[in-house]
């Protein structure tokens, strides 16, 4: 569904809104002779406001294409439907997490705790049906659901994704040579049609002078937005260049407005919502990193980290952050957007935040002393 609903709507879309949110329990339906709602009224604009909040989605109490999609995720449980890989069009839902955190309680490796039912995912399953006695065909249905039920983890817990994404970092070393970082230019979700081009002018700067340094210390940079696009590409294909290009990091670089002048700071999101199961632990690790480093470096308020479902975050395979750089609409924050002495600064506290991600707590100095020179420097040398 394309369109974007709102309070005050009424026709069939916006019944099967509220169908959706009576299923999961965040509205109630009819009873006692008292009717439920049956336009988008406040009722409804409060469930999907507490919906949006729970998912990880920026709350509005607008049900964009976004929001519906995820609305319509919600619906399913496991055991409702047969779940397969297929490829281009992947099986999406609250029954594929379920599958996905028990196979991972389990010990079977998935991948990102994603509700996507992608290669990663049909393999656990695959690898759970050897083990179980089961035809391999990567497929859950009815037989696999029941060896599921029977063998029901006795512990769970201990986020062994989070470890997996520790030792991942442990192996992938500290020297960045041949690593490989995906830069992408989007567009923050205030941003009004006036501020685009400025938004533009300032991220794809930021953007070349990222990956010039990143270049220079022997970084595999690419970006995922060219400068000379009309506008940013979706978000999903914004990721799937990411996930071709077998990048390490993903680094998203946005902007904000607001009607409020003084609304101002950087704020950093990650994958995450509000299950502990399908929080990226290593994006939480780059996200708080780069926001530190910027905080130390310049004026910029600090408007902290949060989890989010976005598909940029959600869809791409590897540690991922968006950066909010700051607000066109607050004069301070403006003012030093516009500045190149400010923008390579900014652009140097990305470039050590992701050096720091690889060094091991022992070895890592403090936030907003290293030097990029010294990272260069230290490249050469090597």
């Amino acid at each position: 569904m394309d369109a974007t609903f709102r309070p005050g709507d009424t026709g069939p879309a916006v019944a099967q809104i509220i169908a959706l949110l009576q299923r999961i329990g965040l509205l109630d339906g009819p009873q006692d002779g008292v009717a439920g709602p049956s336009s988008y009224d406040a009722r409804v604009e409060l469930a999907v406001r507490a919906f949006q909040q729970q998912r990880g989605l920026s709350v509005d109490g607008v049900v964009g294409p976004l929001t519906y999609r995820r609305l319509d995720e919600a619906r399913w449980r496991m055991g409702d439907r047969i779940l397969t890989h297929l490829p281009g069009s992947l099986m999406a839902g609250d029954d594929v997490y379920a599958l996905q955190e028990r196979l991972l309680d389990l010990g079977f490796t998935v991948g990102r705790l994603d509700g996507y039912f992608g290669p990663d995912t049909e393999g656990g399953v695959r690898d759970f049906q050897r083990n179980v006695g089961i035809p391999p065909d990567g497929t859950c249905g009815p037989a696999t659901l029941k060896a599921l039920a029977r063998l029901r983890p006795l512990v769970r817990g201990g986020a062994p994704n989070a470890m997996r994404a520790e030792e991942w970092i442990r192996e992938s070393g500290p020297h960045l040579g041949g690593k490989t970082v995906v830069i992408d230019v989007g567009r923050g979700d205030s941003l009004r049609p006036e501020h685009l081009s400025a938004s533009d002018e300032v991220l794809h700067d930021v953007a070349a002078r990222i990956e010039g340094r990143l270049v220079a210390i022997g970084v595999q940079a690419f970006l995922a937005t060219p400068r000379w696009a009309e506008q940013p590409a979706e978000e999903t294909e914004r990721a799937a260049f990411a996930n071709r290009a077998g990048a390490d990091l993903f680094l998203s670089l946005a902007l904000d407005a607001s009607e409020n002048a003084g609304a101002c700071g950087v704020s950093a999101y990650f994958f995450g919502d509000a299950s502990p199961a399908t929080w990226s632990s290593s994006g939480e690790r780059l996200a708080g990193l780069v926001q530190r480093e910027i905080v130390a470096r310049t004026p910029l308020v600090d408007l902290r980290c949060h989890p989010k479902t976005w598909d940029l975050l959600r869809r791409t395979r590897m540690p991922a952050v968006r950066l909010d750089a700051g607000y066109l609409t607050n004069p301070d924050d403006a003012a030093a957007l516009h500045d190149p002495a400010f923008r390579d600064t900014l652009a140097a506290a990305v470039v050590v935040a992701v050096q720091r991600f690889y060094l091991s707590p022992d070895v890592d100095a403090r936030t907003g002393v290293i030097d990029v020179r010294e990272l260069r420097e230290s490249f050469l040398r090597s």
